[in-house]
């Protein structure tokens, strides 16, 4: 059997002296692992690293089988984001969210997302944002998937500044005022659909984006597995507060994600 698609590198892990596990996101056969020969040595140590984008064929006698990657760089976005370290967090973090879905289960709005993504993940005004939204892009992808268009008590469109944390739904600022405490917050950047050069955000609206992403996060999807938020998601939000001062509030509540649109 053999297939060959283009692939966004999630991970590698070393495999005898010179050979390498390599693990794509692909659109069409979703996360999916192979072997490369040679993988561990120079010449494809720097394509095969997560962010990269590379051209695949994968070969193997049986569809079970783990097979055999061949790669070429297509995209080779890693070596520019070693000097941002609010970068180099969150493509581990995105990647340890891609490794929730089933191995070889075609994702295309992730694939999509993740490579929207890390052509613009360097830039710390538009991070934040995208990784929120794709926290929120990974929880529908998951089952759990958030209703933030109208809200859940007067079906109205307008004024949806918080989400119920049982249903997951959005609430109106009327409809939600005598229970404000108990909800969790609505900003505009997890509900809009402004395009990725205008999805820049202040702190506090990435904060609050990332606290309620964080919720559901773990109540759905970590804590069933017995696992807490991944250290790289605190990292990224860690290091995207000390690049950026306009969201010096998100390390005070980091909870995180939407698809890009």
């Amino acid at each position: 059997m053999q297939w060959s698609e283009e692939g966004i590198v999630l991970g590698v892990r070393r495999h005898g002296e010179t050979s390498a596990i390599a693990e794509l996101m692909t659109r069409q056969r979703g996360r999916h692992l192979g072997l490369v020969r040679g993988g561990a040595g120079p010449r494809l140590q720097a394509v095969l690293q997560p962010g990269n984008r590379v051209a695949a064929t994968w070969r193997a006698r049986l569809d079970e089988h783990l097979g055999n990657y061949t790669v070429e760089g297509v995209r080779l976005r890693a070596g520019a984001l070693l000097s941002r370290p609010h970068a180099l967090y969150g493509v581990v973090h995105l990647a340890a969210l891609a490794r929730l879905l089933p191995e070889r289960d075609p994702h295309p709005a992730v694939h999509d997302s993740l490579d929207a993504i890390l052509d613009h993940i360097a830039d710390p005004r538009l991070a934040g944002v995208l990784v929120a939204r794709f926290e929120v892009l990974m929880l529908a992808e998951l089952g759990f998937g958030l209703d933030l268009d109208t809200c859940a008590a007067t079906g109205t469109a307008a004024d949806l500044v918080y989400v119920s944390p049982k249903s997951g739904r959005a609430v109106s600022r009327a409809a939600g005022a005598p229970w404000h405490d108990r909800l969790l917050p609505l900003p505009a950047v997890l509900a809009g659909e402004a395009p990725v050069g205008a999805v820049a955000a202040t702190g506090e609206a990435l904060a609050q984006a990332f606290r309620t992403t964080g919720y559901f996060l773990g109540r759905h999807v970590f804590e069933p597995r017995g696992l807490p938020l991944p250290d790289a998601r605190a990292h990224f939000v860690a290091a995207l507060t000390r690049t950026s001062p306009a969201a010096c509030c998100i390390a005070e509540s980091q909870g995180g994600v939407s698809a890009v649109r």
